[in-house]
């Protein structure tokens, strides 16, 4: 079996965002960080279909899930200080 590999810009397109180098920063930098007891998928920023997505990408094991994990990583550090 083929295993896909995905990138950030692939993953911000299949969740029908803008999926450019700096809309992707600026969505990260304007929503995180994510609390650490809230799934990635139940973010409140999510619409349904792309907090579905993301759920089962993460529940599958799927060929998007590492991409899922980055972005997850992503959204959750904080602004160092």
């Amino acid at each position: 079996m083929e295993q896909h590999i995905h990138t950030l810009s692939s993953l911000f397109s299949q969740l029908g965002l803008d999926n450019e180098a700096a809309s992707i920063e600026q969505f990260i930098a304007h929503h995180k960080p994510v609390s650490g007891d809230t799934e990635l998928h139940n973010a409140i920023f999510w619409n349904d279909s792309q907090a579905t997505f993301l759920k089962q990408m993460k529940d599958e094991d799927a060929d998007w899930s590492g991409i899922v994990d980055q972005l997850d990583v992503m959204l959750r550090k904080s602004v160092a200080k």
